[in-house]
């Protein structure tokens, strides 16, 4: 069974449309005990770090996304999911994020001809082979909605960049630890390839 976990985030149904559409079990819940139980856990979600952050916080998320990681289960982080795993974002000074992997959120940098937020789709390159995109063509496209990007404080953990106006490290893994700054659920076949691989990850 995949958790999906529950903060008020938007975007999660469309994450579970997709899990449904790949034959998976799915529960969204935000409940500690059926986290803690799930075979993999996703932490989905669009809107602003800060927001996302204080829900967490108040629906007791914190210290159970923690539990999850140090128990080795399989999470994924989906968008802003990816973002709040880092220690702190330039959209919420002085807030600090989950800081389970290092690194910073970063304001995409003001360009002629480049729109903020950064919505479409970009094709991925691949520092080091990820197990998220095992079976894909070599740049695949995906697609990107977000206007803060993520800069890695460890370049080892990245597994997949993108380029818009600036170098964004578009995917990370460490340990059982994945995450995207796209949305693999609006990506199509490219995008059910990635969850498909995420799930089978014993």
């Amino acid at each position: 069974m995949t958790g999906l976990i529950d903060y008020d985030a938007g975007n999660i149904r469309s994450v579970e449309k997709a899990l449904l559409k790949l034959g998976e079990e799915v529960c969204i819940t935000r409940d500690r005990e059926t986290l803690l139980l799930a075979d993999r856990v996703i932490l989905p979600g669009v809107g602003a770090f800060g927001d996302a952050m204080e829900h967490l916080h108040a629906y007791g998320l914190v210290d159970v996304i923690h539990e999850i990681i140090e128990e080795k289960t399989p999470f994924l982080g989906i968008c802003m999911g990816l973002q709040l795993l880092f220690e702190r974002s330039d959209e919420a000074p002085g807030v600090s994020g989950l800081g389970i992997l290092k690194g910073e959120i970063l304001r995409i940098p003001d360009q002629e001809g480049l729109k903020i937020p950064h919505m479409g789709w970009n094709s991925l390159a691949f520092p080091r082979e990820g197990r998220l995109f095992q079976g894909l063509p070599g740049t695949p496209y995906v697609y990107f909605v977000h206007s803060y990007y993520l800069k890695a404080g460890e370049e080892s953990v990245v597994s997949a960049v993108t380029h818009y106006g600036v170098e964004i490290h578009a995917s990370v893994e460490k340990d059982r630890i994945y995450a995207c700054q796209f949305h693999p659920e609006k990506s199509g076949e490219i995008g059910l390839q990635i969850l498909r691989n995420f799930v089978n990850i014993g």
